[in-house]
């Protein structure tokens, strides 16, 4: 998944296939609907593993009811691929490069508000980061879900996601009903809100200890574009370096 996303078990690296969606609970699980029933998926991360370990895992259709049919790694794979299969349910990774799951969001807005074939999106990721949770939630996704999750308990989340439900995973169900319990809406950070979601996406790179070429291959960007995205965000956040920048997003979980 994105960034930094890990497999569905935390602890280990991004690059191991992910168990999350290779629980053995799901091993003898059948067609959670019944009757046959089928559901279309697009699987959206940048991780291609665990694109492969969530394929395994609950794409074995004639036992789960659910049909894989796209995968994408990216912002403009993703708004491709989903707008050319028109699934019912995409699993949408929140860090992704080209401007991460919000971005997919706010261009497949279309596709969501179609009343005839809605396509509905479930958040899949590493993280339980409350600006990612709200952030895709506002952005129109109906419901997120850590890689904690089994494939069993995948499987029914999609379906569910599919007949228009709520799904979280429960640690965040209680802090999504506080979130929006009032008619306030929730608390801004004017700070983070000064920047673009490109800024934001280099200043978690740069948090989380990546160089610049690092940072310049995993957006898809230059060198020189890295920098002065770099240098805006030290001068909107009045911070000196990157170690004080490190310092601040730490502080407000976006690492």
């Amino acid at each position: 998944m994105s960034d930094a996303n890990g497999p569905v078990e935390s602890g280990s690296s991004a690059e191991e296939t992910p168990s999350a969606a290779a629980s053995g609970e799901a091993a003898g699980a059948a067609d959670p609907a019944g009757g046959g029933r089928r559901v279309r998926v697009v699987l959206v991360d940048d991780h291609r593993m665990f694109r492969t370990g969530v394929q395994a895992e609950i794409g074995q259709t004639e036992r789960t009811g659910v049909e894989v049919v796209g995968e994408a790694a990216d912002v403009d794979q993703a708004v491709t691929v989903i707008t050319a299969t028109r699934p019912e349910v995409v699993l949408l990774d929140v860090h992704l490069p080209g401007g991460g799951g919000v971005e997919v969001l706010r261009r497949c807005a279309p596709l969501m508000a179609d009343a005839e074939q809605p396509v509905r999106f479930l958040a899949l990721s590493v993280s339980d980061a409350a600006e990612d949770v709200i952030g895709v939630i506002r952005g129109g996704a109906r419901g997120y879900v850590t890689k904690t999750i089994t494939g069993t308990d995948l499987v029914d989340s999609v379906f569910r996601v599919q007949d228009g439900d709520a799904v979280f995973s429960p640690r965040l169900a209680g802090f999504v009903l506080d979130a929006f319990a009032s008619t306030d809406a929730p608390p801004v950070d004017e700070d983070l809100d000064r920047l673009t979601q490109r800024e934001r996406e280099v200043l978690r790179l740069i948090a989380r200890g990546y160089a610049y070429k690092e940072i310049a291959k995993q957006l898809f960007i230059s060198v020189k574009t890295v920098e002065s995205h770099v240098s805006a965000v030290l001068r909107k956040l009045q911070l000196s370096n990157r170690h004080e920048l490190t310092r601040w997003a730490t502080a407000r979980r976006l690492v």
